[in-house]
């Protein structure tokens, strides 16, 4: 584990606080590891690149600079490349979410994967401990691959691609017209803060924030 080791998250995402813990939990193994956001800040090649919740594609120049350049992503590559993979397969009624690390490629989420591992959910979870297992999943396979043996079996991409659109705010509606239980999946991926859930009834618009009960001084 004798690396450089760079962690690049986008400085509004959500991960960046877990990234800062990841950082700081791998410089007490001796391991040379930074944080950025901003990848033109990174001006010495490294061993390794976890490139983690960054919301800008990378260029050719960047991926060439350094040893390694890895993502993870939620999906069961070549299926469900592209944006949210996690939150559109929940929205489908996964519970069981696959999560590789793979090499960044020419081609947006084309590398060969390292490692393969699975979210596991109960079906209650809101957006907030969502997150919290994505983010432990991810730090999980990062730290799998620094210390992996030497020979880490490759695998290649094999079948037809499938890809999901990247959310936006209005991915957050919510349709008077069904029952609740209908798009509870959409109640959970639904952040409170950022992209709350919302209603349009009657010319005027709703937001819906949705807690379990007990949380944030709620009376049981």
């Amino acid at each position: 584990m004798n690396s450089k080791v760079a962690v690049l998250t986008s400085k509004e995402s959500w991960f960046l606080i877990y990234a800062k813990g990841m950082v700081k939990d791998l410089v007490k193994k001796n391991i040379q590891a930074k944080l950025f956001t901003d990848p033109g800040r990174i001006s010495q090649s490294y061993d390794t690149v976890f490139v983690l919740s960054y919301f800008k594609i990378l260029n050719k120049t960047f991926i060439k600079s350094h040893k390694n350049v890895l993502v993870v992503h939620e999906s069961d590559l070549p299926k469900g490349k592209g944006w949210s993979p996690l939150f559109w397969q929940i929205i489908e009624g996964k519970n069981k979410i696959p999560v590789v690390l793979f090499q960044v490629g020419d081609v947006l989420d084309s590398g060969d994967i390292y490692l393969k591992d699975y979210i596991t959910l109960k079906g209650d979870e809101l957006y907030d401990e969502i997150r919290r297992l994505q983010a432990e999943k991810t730090i999980k396979l990062c730290k799998a691959f620094l210390r992996r043996p030497k020979g880490l079996k490759v695998t290649k991409q094999k079948g037809k691609s499938t890809y999901y659109s990247r959310r936006t705010p209005k991915d957050s509606r919510i349709s008077p017209n069904k029952a609740l239980a209908e798009q509870f999946n959409l109640l959970r991926i639904a952040s409170n803060d950022d992209f709350p859930a919302f209603l349009d009834h009657k010319g005027s618009r709703y937001i819906l924030k949705i807690y379990k009960e007990g949380d944030h001084g709620l009376q049981k």
